[in-house]
């Protein structure tokens, strides 16, 4: 007969630790059983805080809620069933029961627990760059890869375009080039100015009926861009603080708010970029999405496209098919995901 393992104290702790944790949820829910109203009801996250939740019910009312312990993740704009306590308990008016399956998930990479979500059921984002401090098309590019990899319609939006006029010929030349090349590849570019409110009809338009997120890098002016378009943001950001009983916290994490001319605005301060070192090479150029006629092409299947014998990319570029300071930024792209990623292999994760 096998002799019996003897536990050490650190082991012991943990086990009993983990043991009065289950028993503790136990007890919620069976507490919560004995609240819970009979029938369920449709919501959509506005926001997450733990193991607690802000939900905006079918008429835009805000309720806070736990989150059973089944449900293994939950992210803003997650549309959810859940049903009201016949009475509050600490503020906690219902308990979210069920998550709706997802139209799309828009994630980033974290160097610790993988691929982590950050808002469901996304129509489109919007990328952010600007005149000044300094206008980059590899930093578009890498928001155009991110996009594509999870299939949400990237919105090129120039901010402080009213300073065009302001710079060098050759800078300003050189911004208008790159603008007409994304909408010659398809991509919606829209030039607005925050300050001087120029463009913001047409942005506003775009908005409508969707819900979008923006995502910029600092100093694009992405600050003043949600200021313009949520006017009352102050009084939905004490809504949501004063519903999640965090205050101030609520800065930190994914929020829903609703636009005045229609659609949603989540604002995230945390996404102001997406890493890439979580993507193969191969799917970087597949989401460069005027490489994708070229890509079967090649000579080797494994072609860098970078002075490789029979690159169809390469050739396309020198024919003037496709524009080549798209293929340096594709290069510049593949040489810092290989700087940035992380010496251990991080899996990608659904957990939040």
């Amino acid at each position: 007969m096998a002799k019996q393992r003897r536990l050490n104290k650190g082991q012991l702790r943990r086990v009993r630790a983990n043991q009065k944790k289950r028993i503790e949820q136990a007890e919620v829910d069976a507490e919560l059983d004995s609240l819970t109203a009979s029938h369920g009801e449709f919501g959509i996250v506005v926001s997450r805080f733990g193991q607690q939740a802000i939900i905006a019910d079918a008429n835009e009312q805000l309720h806070r809620c736990h989150i059973r312990r089944t449900i293994e993740s939950l992210v803003c704009g997650d549309e959810v069933i859940w049903h009201r306590l016949t009475e509050q308990n600490d503020n906690v008016s219902g308990v979210i029961e069920a998550v709706q399956p997802r139209r799309s998930l828009l994630s980033r990479p974290d160097y610790y627990d993988g691929v982590k979500p950050v808002a469901a059921n996304i129509d489109q984002i919007l990328i952010v760059s600007s005149v000044l401090p300094v206008f980059s098309s590899q930093i578009i590019d890498r928001y155009l890869v991110a996009c594509e990899d999870i299939e949400i319609t990237p919105i090129i939006i120039l901010n402080k375009a009213d300073l065009l006029a302001t710079i060098a010929p050759a800078e300003r030349d050189e911004i208008i080039s790159a603008l007409q090349r994304y909408e010659a590849i398809g991509y919606k570019v829209i030039q607005v100015s925050a300050k001087e409110n120029i463009g913001m009809s047409a942005l506003r338009q775009q908005l409508g009926g969707r819900v979008s997120i923006v995502v910029g890098q600092s100093g694009v002016g992405k600050s003043s861009l949600v200021n313009v378009l949520l006017p009352e943001v102050e009084t939905q950001v004490n809504q949501v603080s004063e519903g999640s009983g965090l205050g101030q916290h609520t800065t930190t994490v994914a929020t829903r708010y609703t636009l005045p001319e229609g659609g949603v605005l989540i604002d995230s301060p945390g996404i102001r970029e997406f890493a890439l070192w979580h993507l193969e090479p191969e799917r970087v150029a597949w989401c460069f999405t005027d490489f994708r006629p070229y890509l079967g092409g090649c000579k080797f299947r494994d072609c860098k496209h970078q002075g490789d014998p029979g690159c169809a990319v390469e050739a396309a570029v020198e024919q003037g098919e496709l524009a080549p300071e798209r293929l340096a930024n594709f290069h510049r792209i593949i040489e810092s995901m290989a700087q940035q990623k992380p010496s251990r292999v991080v899996p990608r994760g659904d957990k939040s």
